[in-house]
């Protein structure tokens, strides 16, 4: 290790010193890296696995460095949807006593797929539309909390499974600032420049052969445009309505909670003579599914995967005429009953190629599938089996390796 070399961390991660900082990232040898697919980008990355964990490693400018550094961890401090930050090296040199760049050390987000590994050359259009959504819902999560990207790409974002959608994280914040408030061309420029660069990812693609040619790229990435502005607009405009309509208020709370937010305080106002309201949302918070399951059985799992398995516990609550009980004690038992059961059902050694929720929402889609094919009830233990042998043997291992073609869920002939 170079005498000079300076480590910058929160929690120190003593197995860092083992990695060859006199090299250059791109001349690390083979039995340090892990095999894991690589996003474009503009700096070199090399993946590692140290102490059961994996670690992201990317030669950066210092100054870049320890501004992505602390960026990251106000991100992660506001509970964004982001890579978590682990250190900063700065003074690395090579055997000849030549100056290297820094690094930068963020952690890998487990199941987590670079928007290259979501296409096959035989994939859905969905595909794309689901990548801009997850897309769209990040970036308003981002403005929302105040955070200017200043580089949105599909390069710069990683894709999470969350029951049949996707759920998007920020990997990259060299060019992120944190504002109190963001102006409307700070947020149209994010918008402008996530659309120009969407289209030129999926062109590369089509030049590629991965992305079919008769998807039209330039619609697909305007998508991003109108699916942002109605998103931000459902989340901050002010809605009037007559004063003998106060349901209103609820009816709008409801549409927040089902897009995944959380009303965390309402401005209500009057006109002079009281005969309308007008009401704005003042704080809006992302996990409104998320934190009920959390609260209910601590999983800790996607928003759609959360809402997923809330609406099971409901049938379960239900089917068990326990409507009345405590909601945390039947959470408990559908846990030990249900969800536990059913997950713990799959072959241990095929458990890693999926999270545990999304396997469960995989079986319940299957399940459901099945029943409507046979026209009977499928019992949860043989739709279990049948999905394990015609679904998940043939799908990646999204927890640590990654092929390039990554497909839907085969539908059952």
């Amino acid at each position: 290790m170079p005498q000079q070399m300076q480590i910058t961390a929160a929690t120190v991660e003593p197995a860092l010193l083992d990695l060859p900082w006199e090299l250059p990232l791109e001349e690390w040898p083979p039995d340090v890296l892990a095999a894991l697919p690589r996003g474009i980008s503009r700096h070199v990355v090399r993946f590692v696995r140290l102490s059961g964990r994996i670690f992201a490693v990317k030669e950066i400018g210092e100054r870049v460095a320890y501004h992505e550094y602390e960026t990251l961890r106000a991100l992660g401090r506001l509970e964004a949807p982001s890579v978590q930050p682990v250190a900063v090296i700065t003074g690395r040199t090579d055997a000849a006593g030549e100056e290297l760049n820094s690094v930068l050390v963020t952690e890998h987000l487990q199941y987590s797929l670079p928007y290259r590994a979501l296409f096959s050359q035989y994939m859905r259009p969905e595909t794309a539309s689901r990548l801009i959504d997850a897309l769209s819902v990040l970036l308003v999560r981002l403005h929302l909390l105040g955070f200017y990207w200043g580089d949105v790409s599909l390069s710069n974002t990683l894709f999470r499974r969350d029951a049949g959608a996707l759920a998007a994280y920020l990997v990259d914040a060299e060019t992120g600032e944190l504002h109190d408030t963001l102006s409307p061309g700070q947020r149209s420029y994010d918008v402008d420049l996530a659309r120009t660069n969407i289209i030129g990812e999926l062109m590369d693609l089509q030049a590629g052969e991965v992305l079919d040619e008769d998807v039209d790229v330039v619609e697909v990435g305007n998508q991003i445009v109108d699916r942002y502005e109605s998103l931000w607009a459902e989340l901050t405009q002010v809605e009037s309505f007559d004063a003998s309509e106060r349901w209103r208020v609820t009816e709008r709370i409801n549409r927040l909670n089902d897009l995944g937010f959380d009303v965390g305080e309402l401005t209500m106002t009057t006109d002079v003579d009281g005969t309308s309201v007008s009401i704005a949302p003042k704080v809006v918070d992302a996990g409104h599914y998320h934190r009920q399951i959390m609260r209910l059985t601590g999983l800790d799992v996607q928003e759609n995967q959360a809402r997923r398995m809330l609406n099971d516990l409901d049938s379960y609550r239900a089917e068990s005429d326990r409507q009345n009980d405590d909601p945390v004690i039947v959470a408990h038992d559908w846990l030990d009953e249900v969800f536990n059961p059913t997950v713990q059902a799959v072959p241990r050694d095929l458990r890693r190629k999926l999270e545990p929720a999304e396997i469960f929402h995989e079986v319940l889609e299957h399940r459901w599938f099945i029943s409507q094919q046979q026209e009977r009830d499928v019992p949860m233990s043989e739709a279990v089996q049948s999905y394990v042998d015609q679904v998940l043997r043939h799908r990646p291992d999204e927890r640590s390796f990654l092929d390039r073609d990554t497909a839907d869920i085969p539908a059952v002939d």
